[in-house]
């Protein structure tokens, strides 16, 4: 029975009779299989305690819930929720050998309700006869239907059985709420590098890896650890194909070379922490905003599979989004947002089609950096020392005694006016003309364009000089037929006063 998590599930059929035969005593580690010595590096090399857990140091402190269920100080049920190859089933491994407990382990793929009823039904007669306590361990529970997950309810109600489930889905969607409720949920995270790295090391050295024979190069480890992603599964089945692939040439070092051959992916020049971090994101931005979409997408990949933060990735589409494309399609942030929401809510590998979207989006968009213009200018005359107080006609006139100074005095309410737009000073009084956006014609910011001269025009008044919009400087006219003045926003300046 296969399991999404580092080691392989024995047949759930087989526990209660095989515990039987042995008077209640597992054989192997209570209804998983014995490890044999050609067993996977991975199942191999499982944590014999919980001091060789590598990881999860958040869940791991003294009176923490693993710590108690490891160690059978409570008989609380849990959930395990976490990405493949972060510990789910090892923890299981270690609940296993807890020698006061039953336990039986099955895989929510293959299993259904009878046999989760069989077990309960066993585990009932057993705790009535003053026999051990039952360990149930679902892996894959997110698989189960809600009428399956039905079934576990009572029996994890009145303890009948003690529930370990392990899940890569967020249990919140996947697991029914009243199991959820009757449960402790446990948040395991991925492996960091180091984690992973020093896993690597271990699994090289000790008697149950590779026992020293070949070694590992250090460029080879490195390709090995961005390759696992923070899946500490993957990296040792990696480092067994290296192994075998250099066994088989006589060499008694993996290279970089052997491990790039084994696991058939070519090792990316990408330091996360390095040049390479930030060169290979300036080429993605560049090219985005250059509007090669292909060259965007290479650059996008190349970052994915150097195992980039895909958050990372997210967070600089947002920001590129309001930079370089902004008003000439304001539906950019929207896909940019949704796709740094759909990283959270998917993760990787999935995550990648919403980046590849995303950057798509963006990279043939129309481009606009007006906005990026605009506030630019606004925060140099502010520094500057540029604004002075603000007008009275704007201040807050809603405390007692406003009106007395004379807050709120004059001030026009726009929605009164049939156009929607009056006339009023907006502005300090040093600021009057200044025009900090100039729309461009590309994209949807040609209509804003477009309506600007005119907006500006009814705000300021019809002795205020028209904004520089498109075409300002060149003798065009706005949108009212008025001709819009040369000059820029110091010629504006100059006008009003």
């Amino acid at each position: 029975m296969e399991s999404d998590a580092l080691f392989t599930l024995g047949d759930p059929a087989a526990a209660p009779s095989a515990l039987a035969a042995s008077g209640g005593a597992p054989t192997g580690t209570g209804g998983f299989d014995t490890v044999g010595s050609d067993a996977p590096l991975p199942v191999r090399m499982r944590p014999a305690n919980l001091d060789e857990l590598v990881g999860q140091e958040h869940l791991l402190a003294p009176g923490a819930p693993l710590r108690q269920l490891v160690g059978g100080a409570a008989p609380m049920s849990v959930i395990l929720w976490g990405p493949p190859g972060c510990g789910k089933t090892t923890i299981a491994h270690l609940v296993a050998r807890a020698t006061d407990r039953r336990f039986v382990a099955m895989s929510a793929l293959t299993a259904g309700v009878k046999d989760v009823r069989a077990v309960i039904e066993t585990a009932r007669r057993q705790r009535r006869s003053g026999g051990p306590p039952t360990v149930l361990f679902i892996d894959e529970v997110h698989r189960f239907s809600k009428t399956q997950q039905d079934s576990l309810l009572a029996a994890v109600e009145d303890r009948t059985v003690t529930l370990l489930a392990a899940t890569t889905e967020n249990p919140y969607f996947s697991i029914i709420s009243p199991l959820l409720s009757r449960c402790v949920l446990l948040t395991l995270q991925p492996l960091t590098e180091d984690a992973v790295r020093n896993l690597l090391r271990r699994a090289v050295t000790d008697e149950r890896g590779l026992g020293g024979a070949p070694t590992l190069a250090p460029e080879a480890e490195e390709h090995l650890v961005r390759l696992a992603g923070g899946d500490v599964r993957k990296a040792l089945t990696a480092l067994e194909a290296a192994a075998s692939s250099a066994t088989a040439l006589g060499a008694d070092r993996i290279d970089l070379a052997t491990a790039e051959q084994a696991v058939d992916v070519a090792a990316v020049r990408y330091d996360r922490a390095g040049d390479a971090h930030y060169d290979v994101t300036s080429a993605l931005i560049k090219s985005m905003r250059g509007s090669d979409v292909d060259a965007a997408l290479h650059w996008l990949a190349r970052m994915l599979v150097a195992g980039e933060d895909a958050r990372f990735i997210a967070r600089r589409l947002v920001i590129f989004a309001s930079e370089d494309v902004g008003m000439a399609d304001p539906v950019a942030l929207t896909v940019a947002t949704a796709t740094a929401h759909a990283v959270e809510y998917v993760g990787l590998p999935e995550a990648q089609l919403n980046l590849a979207q995303a950057v798509i989006h963006l990279a043939t968009a129309p481009k606009s950096n007006s906005a990026t213009s605009a506030i630019g200018a606004a925060i140099r005359d502010v520094r500057a020392g540029r604004g002075g107080p603000v007008p009275r006609t704007l201040r807050d006139a809603h405390y007692p005694g406003a009106r007395g100074l004379g807050h709120g005095t004059g001030y026009r309410y726009p929605h009164d006016d049939h156009r929607g737009v009056v006339t009023q000073q907006y502005v300090p009084d040093d600021l009057v003309g200044t025009d900090y956006y100039r729309p461009t014609e590309h994209g949807a910011e040609r209509s804003v364009a477009a309506r600007l001269p005119l907006l500006r025009r009814i705000v300021r008044g019809r002795s205020a000089p028209v904004a520089g919009a498109a075409g300002a400087g060149r003798g065009t006219t706005d949108a009212t037929g008025v001709p819009a003045e040369e000059g820029g926003a110091d010629a504006a300046r100059k006008g009003h006063q």
